[in-house]
């Protein structure tokens, strides 16, 4: 039999968490099928061995104490090759890689057929998510910021979700029928949809989604712009080095993913009407290039261009959150950190430390 592998490279903040952990709860019953979703090790998951190893091939250490990365992508080259059939190995934090480490991806990989899947949705919901998520990594940027900088194309982000720039890099050698874009389905589609992101990404994949059939509840959640803002700012006090390093801080941001810090949600974060000319434009400039690409699209291209605001509603500016919003926001970050200290066996006091820091900057 031969060897087919399908390699999802993101974009970031497009449901790839939920895609990697969907597909990583099912590696038994997708193996019954002759799908695989290799990792490297039975003390780590699935999709932490690719993430690792995605960082090992970019050249990249963040996400794990120093060289927790190293030898990741030659670990999981050795595991794809013992394998048959299809085999699907996803990370996001491809998308933007230089042509020789995709050059050495193809090689090593060594397949008798390679397949680039890559996931995008509109940037009117993309930009103010990738924003979030760069705060919830340490960044203290305002979104005006975010945006200027978006706007000349240098964040990570950016270059990640440049749908061009990306499929023309990663599709330099493949015949366009081997090049997938899965489009995102708008807000608010069920989850459980015929056409949902999950059954588009099952055709992009090539497996039955009935294969899978244990759901995931794992999702990269948004914050409003309260609790942006309270995070942005309590990052800036931090600084940079606590950010990445601190114990406290890394045990802050755990509760952000997993949902525990902040009780409520506020208004969410969105591009202001300044903004959507521009938006509306980049993603015109990307549908034509797309159409006249070739590429096996999986959805609607229209769902790509941005949704302005409803008539007559009011756009929140992130980076303008009032005080007494801000402060609520972040008395109830504290209330569920002190909770937390209180509820859990905590020998290193690592919770009993984040909730007294996060105590220290709010008195100030």
């Amino acid at each position: 039999m031969s060897r087919v592998v399908r390699l999802h490279i993101g974009a970031p903040k497009t449901g790839t968490t939920y895609i990697q952990s969907r597909l990583g709860l099912n590696t038994r019953t997708l193996a019954q099928h002759g799908v695989h979703f290799p990792g490297t090790s039975r003390l780590a998951r699935p999709e932490l061995s690719q993430f690792r190893a995605a960082l090992d091939l970019i050249g990249q250490d963040w996400g794990g104490p120093t060289g927790h990365a190293e030898g990741a992508w030659d670990d999981l080259v050795k595991k794809v090759r013992r394998l048959q059939g299809n085999v699907v190995i996803s990370h996001e934090i491809l998308a933007p890689a230089e042509p020789a480490m995709i050059a050495r991806a193809r090689r090593d990989l060594g397949a008798d057929d390679l397949h680039v899947i890559y996931s995008a949705r509109d940037l009117a919901r993309q930009l103010p998510a990738a924003w979030q998520e760069s705060i919830k990594q340490g960044r203290t940027w305002t979104f005006k910021k975010f945006l200027k900088r978006a706007q000349r194309g240098t964040p990570f982000f950016m270059r990640a979700f440049d749908i061009p720039a990306v499929l023309d890099t990663w599709g330099a050698e493949l015949p366009p029928d081997r090049v997938h874009l899965v489009v995102v389905p708008p807000r608010g589609a069920p989850v459980d949809a015929v056409d949902s992101l999950w059954t588009r990404m099952c055709r992009a994949l090539e497996i039955d989604p009935a294969w899978a059939p244990r759901d995931s509840q794992s999702r990269n959640e948004s914050l409003g712009i309260a609790e942006t803002e309270v995070l942005r700012r309590l990052n800036g006090e931090l600084g940079r080095q606590v950010a990445r390093e601190g114990d406290y801080d890394a045990l802050l941001r755990a509760a952000v993913a997993e949902g525990t810090l902040f009780s409520k949600k506020s208004s969410p974060v969105t591009v202001g009407p300044d903004h959507h000319p521009w938006l509306e434009e980049v993603t015109a400039g990307w549908i034509d290039w797309i159409e006249q690409s070739g590429v096996d699209v999986i959805g609607d291209l229209d769902e790509l261009r941005p949704v302005p605001l409803a008539e007559g509603e009011k756009w929140k500016d992130p980076d303008r959150v009032r005080k007494g919003k801000q402060l609520k926001t972040a008395i109830g970050a504290l209330a569920n950190m002190t909770a937390e200290a209180a509820r859990r066996p905590d020998p290193e006091r690592l919770t009993a430390k984040a909730a007294e820091e996060l105590k220290r900057r709010l008195s100030r």
